[in-house]
């Protein structure tokens, strides 16, 4: 499953500019990476908090589309709004097929509930890590 995204290019930059999007229920963004030049893009509010709810947004190759063309990228960073559901920026990096990727994956634990000293003991399950870093090619990053 190929995650698409929308954007626009956006010619005014700075933190006013910023904020002036920010108003029209747009947010900045960056692409950059594989020897291009970085381009200043513009998401909407509403179509990229749908996506949020997805947890392999973060970890997966995304199709960027803008300026008539479509990208894969992953999300480098993203900045949320202190208290409101607002997303301030997003960086997406380009992804280049023959070059390694080094990236967070989630891991997902199966059958907690089924322990023997989580079942029977009433113990609970703490697990110390949450993710693991990878360095593989864009085409084997684990879901």
């Amino acid at each position: 499953m190929t995650i698409e995204l929308n954007a626009e290019l956006r010619v005014d930059q700075g933190k006013g500019a910023s904020r002036r999007l920010r108003h029209t229920d747009k947010l900045p963004a960056i692409v950059y990476g594989t020897g291009k030049d970085a381009v200043n893009l513009m998401l909407t509010q509403r179509e990229v908090r749908a996506h949020l709810k997805n947890e392999t947004f973060y970890s997966s190759i995304l199709s960027l589309k803008y300026a008539g063309k479509s990208e894969q990228v992953i999300l480098r960073d993203i900045q949320h709004h202190p208290y409101k559901l607002d997303i301030m920026h997003m960086d997406f990096q380009r992804v280049d097929a023959n070059k390694k990727l080094h990236m967070h994956v989630p891991l997902h634990f199966t059958n907690e509930d089924k322990s023997p000293g989580v079942k029977l003991e009433g113990g609970i399950v703490s697990h110390v890590v949450i993710e693991v870093e990878i360095e593989c090619l864009p085409k084997d990053i684990p879901e």
